[in-house]
């Protein structure tokens, strides 16, 4: 008894302050079910059965037109103030309410049948020694669940075992990060150990201590302790919800969170209602409308009582006053009634019109063709059908990356082999020309990768020469790398790669005759030109973000050692042999024009080693290795040792694909006067050469700022300094703007003017920096220095500093803003705009579920604004504007009535009458349109009563006739001519901009021309790389399996490829066609 209280409390306890530090144990759900730990079902509905018709009708009286028509109708209950029945109200006012209870009431049932097809997806759980079928919403902390291939996975989970060596994981990110190359997870060796083997699992009662839920996407800490024994617990051993497994038969994991504790769900950020600026003028316009409409009503009152006192005693013989009722009560009496005579100012009917025609506009975005993409099936979709017409206000657009931007494919596109370029199509005077359709053929290699494209014949016959150089350049590629090949069936590769560079070139070794086949922790198996060939691995000297490079040591068959070197190209090289010099020049000039083109590209180099030095160096690292204090440091000295005297082979460039017409929209966008902002999760060199790509980054721009400091003082010199450069004349401290707007002006604002810059100029800052950057001394500092330019791309950002970027933007500039991302890791970003935008297509759901508005392609967003946004816009402006018109014209003639009949608060019409017979001329004259029009042409009617229609057919002999025609055409343009003629005068003597545009003409299409070429210095491809390569994984001393292997060629000698000519055309023989 005393038990279950002390535990009672200490939930109640646990409830009241927040969590700490997490505890679980495996498989004891009795000991877990004493923390308040979250469930694993989620909710994203906002109503239920029971709760549906309280909290609607609360949401909808909320709006102040609503509430006002409810006082009305209370009003018009009281008989001594109401002159109009109570249901000429009460009607409106209940389909009002029941067109947007009914509306309300859709979204929320698919919100629950999304949470229904979660929560009920099946896993399996290891419960009572057996594993079980389970829904996910029933899965709990503490539970040990298997996966197999291809599954989500359902909660955060530790790692214990699978079917791979090495107890690795294959999975693929793309719901988080938008990332569809496959990441890898491995298992603590101490519960690996288990596998499949359920009586192992069942036994297992391990305690894990790790840190609370939060929502950083690439950080865990925390501790498992088996038998007393403690083992550290990374990222690397923890798979999150919304992953998928890939390439892996089965394996086990052990729930650390669950539900809304997920990482998953720690980012997807808090939903809030959004509301458009129309919204908010109409709020406050009905609040002026109500004060006007109490000015009026005095006014009326005032006259009633000066009426009743000079002229109401002379009618009180056919209108005698009630008893009780003396001339102050009568006036108090008449100003309600002219409350509720004069109502239709207020337009009951706004709310319901203005959503009638935002969803007519949302049907215009989904009925789109053009914003149609057919590869994928995906049509845009306006998944809210109350922005809209904000589309049209957008100012700053924020924008993901990887997959938004690109597409997340990495391409081999050309290198630079012993000085000798590859890759482009040049003509007899060495003019590049338009790559063609022609590509190389690859079908005499059984091995090569069918995906794989390249155009230039020359690098091919190099190969078939059998150059040295060529060749080791290759070899290069297939050696030296981190990738885990796999085989499922004979002669079908597939390589999985730390970073989809990498895996690019691979793939292009393969495809050249260096198939990269197998590896083991000691060796690495190459298929060279038919040719199998086993390397001796003795050695990785792993990538990490100060290297910059990765190196291999092997040795051949001949027993010779080799060093074989790839990284950033300044890192290269300061390691070069003096001789290499001319080379270098040379291969540096391709590099420019690479990075010129938004390649990324990296160096190429080798080494041979002596017996004796690599006997003493390999000691050397042994010792090293096994150091337990200052590893890292001596490893590196080592590496910095036999680095050195390094001969160059060349250098690749790899080409992150952007997606079609990126460059153009942004363009597009940016002559609308918006400003795009670029904020992504990858590196800096690789989001400079995206800009670049995109032409967001211009090589015309003044200057390029980039904030890489490491203090908040650094941080801040760094942007003030860019900032006094670009506007030496800007005040040191700027006065934020303070007012009030919003609803009875209760909301305060604070406004940061813009300052004006004469030059463009981009900035770029990182991750680390940002956070300093964002802190609320620095924020204005930040905001001031990022709008003076005309490109900011943030690097190595989190999601909820996407998310605190678009907040300081809506906070201090007062415009409309736009997210638009494809992953997980943009759902903060995308809730936190106005308006949120998602990708869908390859990179997964999550920002498309969270988003306003969705499609497959960037390219879209052109049409979305600059044209759905501005019809959107228009068409509710104009709608407004009659709309008021119409309510203050009807009002207006009680108004005036009022003076003619004493103010007594009379209507010069009967409502209910005056309704009726609206309604039955509008639908019966419809109805009697139709009727006549059928009987006039029934054949049918005239057999069946001939005496009653004589002059069946009359209507087709007068349309045959000459003169009808000329009486109507005359009709149309005695009609439309004063409106043509007007029309013509305004845009003569008073043209708008669009007037001047249409009348100036677009200009011609420019001749296609070879992009320009721009140098950069920041050109490596390991800029994809996140983390540290897998150089100690994959020279673990772990057996691996193996499966034996046939040789490349089902023939021993084969030929290589034929000679095809190159078939290409100029730039100055293009057609006119092709220029249309």
């Amino acid at each position: 008894m005393f038990g279950c209280c002390f535990l009672s409390g200490f939930t109640f306890h646990l409830h009241l302050f927040p969590e700490e530090e997490r505890r679980l144990r495996a498989n004891d759900r009795a000991f877990n079910l004493t923390w308040p730990y979250a469930k694993n079902a989620i909710k994203t509905s906002k109503y239920n059965l029971f709760s549906f018709l309280p909290l609607n009708l609360f949401e909808q009286f909320s709006r102040l037109a609503n509430a006002y028509f409810l006082f009305l109708l209370l009003l018009q209950l009281i008989p001594q103030i109401s002159a109009v029945p109570w249901f000429t109200t009460a009607v409106p006012l209940l389909i009002v309410l029941s067109v947007s209870g009914v509306k309300d009431a859709n979204d929320d049932i698919n919100r629950h049948k999304q949470d229904k097809q979660v929560n009920n997806r099946q896993v399996k759980v290891l419960i009572h020694r057996e594993l079980r079928d389970e829904i996910w919403m029933n899965i709990q902390v503490g539970d040990i669940i298997k996966l197999k291939s291809n599954q989500f996975v359902p909660a955060d989970l530790l790692l214990l075992s699978s079917s791979e060596p090495l107890n690795l994981i294959y999975v693929e990110t793309a719901e988080l990060d938008g990332e569809t190359n496959l990441k890898v997870k491995q298992a603590l060796t101490v519960t690996g150990e288990m596998g499949d083997n359920v009586d192992n699992l069942s036994a297992f009662k391990g305690e894990v201590r790790c840190e609370p839920p939060n929502n950083r996407l690439d950080k865990f800490k925390g501790t498992l302790t088996v038998d007393g024994q403690q083992h550290g617990l990374d990222n690397d051993k923890i798979l999150l919800r919304g992953c998928t497994v890939r390439n892996t038969e089965w394996c086990f994991g052990l729930v650390i969170f669950a539900g809304s504790d997920t990482k998953l769900m720690q980012n997807s950020g808090r939903t809030t209602f959004k509301r458009t600026n129309i919204d908010q003028l109409m709020n406050i316009l009905v609040l002026c409308i109500f004060g006007f409409l109490a000015t009026i009503c005095a006014i009326m009152t005032v006259g009633h009582a000066v009426w009743e006192v000079n002229e109401g005693s002379a009618f009180t013989a056919f209108l005698p006053r009630q008893p009780g009722v003396d001339i102050p009560l009568s006036s108090f009496y008449a100003f309600w009634s002219y409350v509720i005579v004069l109502n239709t100012v207020v337009p009951i009917s706004l709310y319901v019109s203005v959503e009638m025609i935002r969803l007519g506009n949302s049907f215009f975005i989904d009925w789109d063709r053009k914003m149609y993409y057919p590869k994928k099936d995906t049509p845009a979709q306006a998944r809210t059908t109350t922005l809209n017409e904000e589309l049209g206000q957008i100012k700053y657009i924020f924008s993901d990356k990887t997959g938004t931007l690109t597409q997340n494919i990495m391409t081999f596109n050309k290198c630079s082999i012993n000085g000798r370029n590859y890759g482009e199509l040049c003509d007899i005077s060495g003019q590049r020309i338009e790559i063609t359709k022609v590509k190389v053929d690859f079908s005499w290699n059984q091995l090569a990768d069918p995906k794989f494209i390249f155009h230039d014949f020359n690098l091919m016959e190099t190969m078939k020469k059998g150059i040295p150089e060529a060749q080791a350049f290759f070899r290069l590629l297939a050696l030296c790398h981190t990738v885990m090949p796999e085989e499922k069936k004979e002669g079908k590769l597939n390589y999985q790669a730390q970073s989809p560079d990498e895996g690019a070139l691979v793939t292009a070794a393969r495809n050249f005759g260096f198939v990269f086949r197998s590896r083991t922790p000691e060796t690495i198996t190459v298929m060279e030109m038919g040719k199998k060939v086993t390397y001796e691995l003795l050695a990785v000297l792993d990538f990490n973000n100060v290297r910059k490079r990765m190196s291999v040591i092997v040795r051949d068959p001949e027993g010779r050692m080799t060093l074989y070197c790839k990284g950033a190209d300044t890192i290269i090289y300061e390691r070069l042999h003096p001789s290499c010099s001319k080379l270098k020049d040379v291969t540096t000039t391709h590099l420019n024009e690479y990075a010129g083109d938004g390649l990324r590209t990296l160096a190429l180099a080798y080494k041979h080693l002596e017996e004796s030095y690599m006997e003493r160096w390999l000691e050397r690292h042994h010792e090293a290795s096994m150091a337990i204090e200052g590893r890292e440091d001596k490893l590196d000295i080592l590496y910095e040792d036999i680095e050195t005297d390094l001969m160059l082979l060349g250098a690749t460039a790899v080409e992150d694909k952007l997606q079609d017409g990126v460059p153009h929209t942004i363009e597009q966008l940016a002559k609308a006067d918006i400003k795009i902002w670029v904020l992504t999760g990858d590196k800096q060199e690789t989001a400079e050469n995206i800009g670049y790509s995109c032409n967001m980054l211009r090589d015309e721009m003044k200057d390029i700022f980039v904030v890489n400091a490491n203090t908040a003082n650094e941080v801040k010199e760094e942007l003030q300094k860019a900032r006094r450069k670009m506007c030496p004349g800007s005040v040191e401290k700027l006065k934020v703007i303070k007012a009030r707007a919003g609803l009875f002006w209760l909301q305060k604002i604070q406004t940061v003017p813009d300052e004006r810059v004469d030059e463009e100029y981009g900035l770029i800052i990182n991750g680390h920096s940002l956070a300093y950057a964002l802190q609320e001394d620095l924020e204005l500092e930040l905001l001031r220095t990022a709008c003076m330019c005309k490109t900011v791309i943030c690097c190595r950002v989190t999601p909820l500093q996407k998310a605190q970027v678009v907040e300081l933007v809506k906070k201090y500039k007062q415009a409309i803003t736009l997210a638009i991302g494809d992953g997980a890791n943009d759902v903060s970003m995308i809730k936190a705009a106005h308006i949120g935008v998602g990708i869908s297509g390859q990179e997964g759901m999550q920002a498309v579920l969270s988003s306003d508005f969705s499609f497959a392609q960037f390219r879209y967003l052109q049409r979305l604004l600059l044209v759905h946004g501005r019809w959107s816009y228009i068409r509710m402006c104009k709608f407004l504007q009659y709309f008021f018109y119409k309510n203050f014209s009807y009002t207006l003639v009680h108004f005036w009535y009022g003076f003619f009949c004493g103010f007594s608060a009379q209507m010069f019409l009967d409502t209910f009458y005056w309704t009726a017979i609206n309604q039955f001329f509008l639908w019966g004259s419809i109805a009697a349109y139709f009727a006549i029009t059928f009987t006039l042409f029934s054949n049918g009617l005239f057999f069946m009563f001939t005496s009653s229609f004589p002059f069946i057919g009359t209507a087709r002999n007068s349309l045959k006739q000459p003169n009808v025609w000329l009486t109507i055409l005359l009709t149309c343009l005695l009609c439309v001519l004063p409106t043509v003629a007007y029309r013509f005068l305004c845009m003569q003597l008073r043209p708008t901009i669009t007037d001047k545009a249409r009348k100036e003409g677009q200009p011609a299409p420019a001749p296609y021309r070879p992009p320009p070429r721009r140098v950069s210095t920041r050109r490596s491809s390991y800029a994809f790389s996140h983390s540290q390569g897998y150089g100690d994984l994959v020279t673990s001393r772990k057996f691996m399996r193996m499966k034996r292997r046939q040789t490349l060629f089902g023939r021993k000698v084969s030929p290589l490829v034929k000679n095809q000519p190159q078939r290409y055309r100029t730039i100055t023989e293009e057609t006119e066609e092709s220029q249309t």
